[in-house]
């Protein structure tokens, strides 16, 4: 089982799992026939949701979440987007986002009572993606551990806007790329996101990550996660660039674009 340990100068926190280190990883070569691919849900945990028709464990769902077979925390689940293996959130119909967001929403919902929620997704090779099958991860981490994901303070070189969300690129933005997406209405943690803004919200997401595939290869690594508090946002992190001694070392980022010039490709 994972045991989270605390360093006594430092104050950070790590999660020892060890278990993780048996897990499928494509980047490694340890690409197994697909256990989230339609008709292979017998290679799966049993499922814990899904949105769709059929049995529960059988064809026939739109999106399925199964707990996750090598934890990283001690509830960990895997939402798996759709049946495809290979389209992500930029390439599915929006009714499909929409599911998958709803997904989400229930997930955190269930979840919330018992510890900090947090939803993240990784792509591509750089993104740390294990198995090329479009899938988000949810985590529950204690209540008493901080995170270094920090609370929402007032979004600025905004992008453009919504009716419901502000789509920005903040001054100090640690990575190249880097842009988050913010409902106007403060004070709610994500599972309270109403269904006006469940919509708004789905057509955003992969309307960003188009954008920037536009001038990034199509298929870049990112990594992007739900901040799991009051005030959420959605923060995305495309990995065009490695960290070095410098920035592991001081845990400064070193950031090479002007969050103007993402601002100019989302405003295109």
């Amino acid at each position: 089982m994972s045991q989270y340990l605390q360093n006594p100068i430092t104050k950070k926190w790590i999660v020892f799992a060890p278990q993780r280190s048996k897990r499928p990883d494509v980047a490694r070569g340890m690409e197994p026939v697909c256990p989230f691919c339609n008709g292979h849900e017998n290679l799966t945990p049993p499922e814990v949701f899904r949105i769709g028709k059929g049995e529960p464990n059988k064809e026939g769902w739109d999106v399925r979440v199964i707990p996750n077979l090598y934890p990283i925390t001690k509830i960990h689940e895997l939402i798996i987007h759709s049946p495809d293996h290979r389209k992500n959130l930029m390439d599915l119909p929006p009714k499909q986002v929409r599911m998958i967001f709803e997904a989400y929403r229930a997930r955190f919902l269930f979840h919330k009572a018992k510890g900090q929620v947090f939803l993240f997704h990784n792509h591509g090779k750089m993104g740390a993606e294990s198995l090329p099958h479009p899938h988000t991860q949810l985590c529950v981490i204690p209540f008493e551990i901080p995170l270094e994901a920090g609370r929402l303070g007032d979004p600025n070189n905004l992008a453009f806007e919504t009716g419901k969300f502000m789509v920005f690129c903040p001054r100090t933005s640690e990575w190249p790329f880097e842009t988050w997406i913010a409902p106007k209405r403060r004070g709610f943690q994500f599972d309270e996101i109403d269904e006006a803004e469940l919509t708004d919200f789905s057509s955003l997401v992969p309307q960003v990550l188009k954008k920037l595939g536009s001038k990034l290869d199509g298929e870049f690594a990112f990594n992007f996660f739900i901040y799991p508090g009051g005030d959420w946002y959605w923060r995305l992190i495309p990995r065009t660039v490695n960290r070095g001694g410098f920035e592991l070392g001081t845990g400064i980022m070193v950031n090479t674009l002007d969050p103007k010039e993402t601002i100019k490709l989302l405003t295109k």
